[in-house]
């Protein structure tokens, strides 16, 4: 192969499996290069990323190092992000009976949720976890892009238990600020007693769902490194949970206006290193 096709295969290699570290052996044996050879290949191929901030290609030294890509999305790329997050929900047809919104189109949308799982991996990066946690239904995208981003295993606990789970924890909780009583469950086998856990999730009001999963993860001894929320409500002021990262903040919802406020959370993008 020519150098700018082993550049482009790199490349691709790399970005398909963020923060997958691989040996510059693995390298050379599919390209049939030198080390030498492919070490240009991968310079070449961090200065393009950098120059076009697609991302991060970070090299170690050492008999176990190698080369691995890292996401990254420059503050510009985040703030364009947040900006059609709030344009989307501000449409007066979102607003639902009881003041709340119609939020799954966002969700579930793969181009967004990845984007929002960029800046969740660089906010979290060096927090050290073992696993990222949410809980079901609407998190499930926005976690799952996260952790593919970390190369992370996802954890999804369950309003129910399910059969296929094997044996399993159950903890209540009360969820948002009516004070319900709910219940989640999670799998033995998900996680091991004292790792680390990152909670990524699509809402929070009050918090009682985060604390419910941050308690549930206490029950194995899990710590909890980061927590992550796609929209979090200004009512109540006071939350369940303390240090956690919102991009969009949702304000009052007048239904009789139609009227939806709605702002972005501009430390994502007005701070060099979030």
């Amino acid at each position: 192969m020519k150098r700018i096709e082993r550049v482009g295969a790199i490349i691709k290699i790399l970005s398909d499996c963020p923060n997958k570290p691989f040996s510059l052996g693995y390298f050379c044996k599919i390209f049939n290069a030198a080390k030498s050879s492919i070490s240009e290949d991968i310079q070449t191929a961090k200065n393009i990323m950098n120059t076009m901030e697609l991302g991060l290609i970070e090299t170690t030294a050492g008999v176990g190092g190698g080369v691995k890509f890292v996401p990254y999305i420059s503050d510009k790329n985040a703030e364009e992000l947040l900006n059609y997050l709030c344009n989307k929900l501000k449409e007066s047809n979102r607003i639902l009976g009881g003041g709340f919104l119609y939020t799954s189109d966002i969700m579930f949308d793969s181009n967004v949720v990845k984007k929002a799982g960029e800046i969740f991996a660089k906010k979290f990066k060096d927090s050290g976890a073992d696993y990222i946690a949410t809980i079901e239904t609407k998190g499930i995208p926005v976690a799952l892009m996260t952790a593919q981003m970390l190369n992370l295993p996802l954890v999804v606990l369950r309003r129910e238990s399910k059969i296929s789970e094997g044996s399993t924890v159950s903890i209540n909780y009360f969820a948002g600020s009516s004070e319900r009583v709910q219940k989640m469950s999670i799998s033995k086998r998900a996680v091991t007693t004292g790792s680390k856990a990152i909670i990524i999730d699509d809402f929070m009001r009050a918090g009682g769902s985060v604390k419910g999963i941050s308690d549930m993860l206490g029950e194995f001894d899990i710590e909890v490194t980061g927590i992550g929320v796609m929209i979090t409500s200004t009512i109540p002021k006071q939350k369940k949970v303390k240090d956690y990262t919102p991009l969009i903040y949702l304000g009052e919802v007048n239904e009789d206006d139609k009227t939806i406020d709605v702002f972005p959370n501009c430390q994502i993008f007005c701070k060099k290193d979030l």
